[in-house]
């Protein structure tokens, strides 16, 4: 099996300590999702997340906002939080500077326009989409990190990630990478995409209930902002 860490290294905590990982709260966790939305696992997770009355953030990819605005416009009036994994889910240490802050830009533009379509008196569902920026595989350049945040971006990790969408692994590992590492105040990541779906309908009811049972709370990373 392939070298995997559940755990974000603390050395990069240290050296980009500005960048979101573990948040300082002793009654909740942070679930995230990322790569949606999609038909084929969007609709279940926020289906499970209403049943636990669980918030979540998902970091969308701006492509698959095009292809299903009517998933992307459930996941906001349903209250969770919305964050930006490019138009492409691009690996940035692959990618020019230029090239990645016009992708991100491109899935900023095309997130912004679809929630405009939501028809709401609702305050909070008015401005759904925050500064909130997950790279895609956790690769993202220094310059490119830089130039995000000088134009408001927030970046956001991990402190434990579930390894939902690696084949290598099984749903009982991933539930063990999960409970075994994540604590009070944790940002878990998920993937509601086709590829984690087998993984994650398996262990994301088990998730929840085992941390509800701790008396957590699930929030979305809008409640830190």
């Amino acid at each position: 099996m392939k070298l995997f860490r559940a755990k974000y290294p603390s050395f990069l905590k240290l050296l980009f300590p500005d960048r979101l990982t573990h948040i300082d709260n002793d009654k909740a966790i942070y679930l995230t999702f990322d790569d949606g939305p999609v038909p084929e696992a969007t609709p279940w997770v926020l289906e499970l997340l209403n049943k636990y009355e669980a918030k979540a953030t998902f970091f969308c990819i701006g492509d698959n906002v095009k292809k299903h605005p009517d998933i992307f416009r459930r996941i906001i009036e349903e209250g969770h939080c919305i964050g930006n994994h490019t138009f492409n889910h691009l690996n940035g240490w692959k990618t020019s500077a230029s090239d990645y802050l016009r992708n991100t830009w491109q899935s900023e533009e095309i997130m912004t326009e679809t929630s405009k379509q939501i028809k709401t008196t609702n305050s909070e569902l008015q401005t759904p989409i925050y500064p909130l920026f997950r790279p895609p595989y956790g690769k993202i350049k220094n310059s490119q990190a830089k130039s995000l945040k000088e134009q408001g971006f927030k970046i956001v990790m991990w402190d434990v990630i579930s390894g939902d969408y690696d084949r290598e692994f099984s749903a009982n590992e991933c539930l063990k990478n999960v409970t075994e590492n994540a604590t009070a105040g944790s940002t878990i990541v998920f993937h509601d995409s086709k590829k984690a779906f087998e993984n994650l309908k398996v262990i994301l009811p088990q998730v929840l209930d085992f941390y509800k049972e701790k008396g957590m709370k699930f929030r979305s990373l809008k409640d830190v902002l």
